[in-house]
């Protein structure tokens, strides 16, 4: 399977340091401009089959790619969302004491009530098995988001929950490209690329 991840556009929530998890988000001026330009660079790549978070800023990304992949099944899926992030959710980072700039992982703690890692882990492998059921020899693009992208990433690679932290930040609208077989190393094309930004 060659498995394409990308996270939605930026949203007037990540503008303002607000925490999102479980939240809807709603997309930027920026958000929309890249949501586009995401959508123009994936038209040029073959894809089989779309699947994409149902919480709101991931399916506005996945519509602007849909406008030029018609006629691709698209699976909107709560094993997409971002992780849970309980207690912590609609609050700013300063809030609740993580650093202002949401790339830095060292600080943070885990929400109440919210996903922890291992959680979020177990839940990216069970999708990641049905995935390499249905599509073993297909493309497949997953819209989601940064969090449960990089537990996604750690499953292929065959690290531990504990190592998600370690996976870079994903940006938004980024391209991530994994070629994934069953007893075969992971291959990687892409790794977070912003080129077509």
């Amino acid at each position: 399977m060659r498995l394409i991840l990308t996270r939605h556009g930026e949203t007037e929530e990540n503008k303002a340091g607000i925490i999102l998890g479980h939240l809807p988000g709603v997309l930027s001026a920026l958000g929309k401009e890249q949501a586009r330009k995401l959508a123009d660079r994936l038209s040029k790549e073959h894809i089989d089959a779309i699947y994409s978070s149902d919480l709101a800023r991931a399916v506005d990304t996945t519509k602007e790619i849909m406008k030029l992949h018609l006629g691709i099944p698209i699976h909107y899926t709560p094993a997409l969302r971002e992780r849970s992030l309980g207690e912590f959710e609609g609050k700013f980072r300063n809030e609740v004491g993580w650093p202002s700039d949401a790339r830095k992982v060292s600080g943070k703690k885990d929400p109440p009530g919210g996903e922890n890692f291992a959680t979020a882990f177990d839940r990216a492998t069970v999708f990641l098995r049905s995935l390499l059921n249905k599509h073993a020899r297909e493309t497949v693009l997953c819209v989601a988001h940064s969090g449960i992208n990089r537990a996604m990433i750690a499953a292929i690679m065959g690290k531990t929950p504990e190592r998600i932290p370690e996976i870079e930040y994903q940006k938004h609208a980024s391209i991530t490209i994994i070629h994934v077989q069953e007893r075969e190393s992971p291959v990687v094309e892409m790794l977070n690329a912003t080129g077509h930004l």
